[in-house]
């Protein structure tokens, strides 16, 4: 099975494209997918504690639910500029969530037998 990761550019701003990102993340992790997860833009916020518990989507899953799935069996990553646009720290970030640069996105997305979506 080969690898997916996924970026997120949406957050509160475009609910159903950030929701959207979060559920094939958390799909591909239950079909044993290695996932990669990455948040940017406003999706930077869903790095946070307490954030993704905030969101509501009417008959939507819980983003928090997927968030954690795929912090259990994949990678969480919030994008550097975004994150410091937006005065957060890897501090500020969920356990387990890193921050990280293009040149890791590019890495990623880039090594044999990976998938890469944009939301």
């Amino acid at each position: 099975m080969r690898s997916l990761v996924i970026k997120c550019t949406a957050g509160g701003d475009d609910p159903e494209r950030c929701n959207q990102a979060f559920s094939v993340a958390a799909a591909a992790v239950a079909a044993g997918a290695d996932v990669s997860l990455w948040l940017t833009g406003e999706a930077a916020w869903f790095g946070m504690p307490g954030r993704a518990e905030e969101f509501v989507l009417p008959l939507a899953g819980s983003l928090a639910e997927s968030r954690d799935l795929v912090l259990e069996h994949g990678r969480l990553t919030v994008c550097s500029q975004c994150a410091a646009r937006r005065g957060i720290t890897e501090a500020d970030l969920v356990e387990g969530a890193r921050v990280a640069g293009a040149a890791s996105f590019a890495e990623e997305i880039l090594a044999d037998g990976v998938q890469a979506l944009v939301y």
